[in-house]
């Protein structure tokens, strides 16, 4: 192979260079070992479960915070502005993951092919790591906090914040169904049957192709 998998491969892919397109876009059932420390190499795994309640926690907490402020959102507009901030997380996931995650890393830049292996690469070499399936809370926390300070700056206090909560439960719904579309067993026909057949070929036979 093109890499020692007895050591970590975060440091290792960068020197691919030309190779790594191709390399990457070919899937492996192994579990994948990014750091050399233990401890990093743990912030840098998650167990769907604990991370469901973590995310759904943070999720009632700041929508609980929505009522607070010296204007605070009615009930009854709250439903329809939580649900556009459901709409915008999904817009906004479609647009990195095809516009970032499958942007293609120039050959002579290690940092930058080392960067897309940690963001997204991992995955696409390793689709069926049940640890990487789902953002590590300690990453996805600074992601979250800046999202929701630019939520904060460019709308009002409570409309931002709103906006926040829809979004952030939009994020928790998606990672769960992706978790499942990996290791769920849908019933042939059903909806989920198909979305998960649509995602496994853009796994396994176009992966420039089935964003989002």
């Amino acid at each position: 192979d093109l890499v020692d998998w007895r050591k970590p491969l975060l440091w290792q892919v960068g020197h691919l260079g030309e190779k790594y397109d191709e390399w990457v876009h070919q899937p492996v059932d192994r579990p994948i070992r990014l750091f050399h420390s233990d401890f990093v190499e743990a912030l840098s795994k998650t167990a769907w479960v604990s991370y469901t309640a973590l995310a759904q926690g943070n999720t009632r907490l700041f929508s609980s915070f929505t009522t607070e402020y010296s204007i605070p959102v009615h009930k009854y507009y709250f439903p329809f502005i939580f649900l556009a901030g459901m709409f915008l997380w999904s817009l906004v996931e479609y647009l990195i993951h095809r516009f970032v995650f499958h942007m293609k890393p120039p050959a002579s830049n290690y940092y930058l092919i080392t960067l897309h292996f940690l963001l997204h690469g991992q995955h696409h070499k390793s689709p069926f790591d049940s640890s990487r399936l789902v953002f590590p809370p300690v990453p996805a926390a600074l992601v979250v906090g800046f999202f929701y300070g630019l939520l904060r700056v460019l709308l009002p206090e409570m409309l931002g914040l709103s906006v926040f909560v829809g979004g952030l439960c939009g994020y928790v719904i998606y990672d769960m169904m992706h978790y499942y579309l990996h290791y769920g067993s849908p019933k042939k026909g059903t909806y989920l049957y198909g979305l998960k057949a649509y995602h496994v070929k853009h796994h396994f036979e176009h992966q420039k192709a089935g964003d989002g």
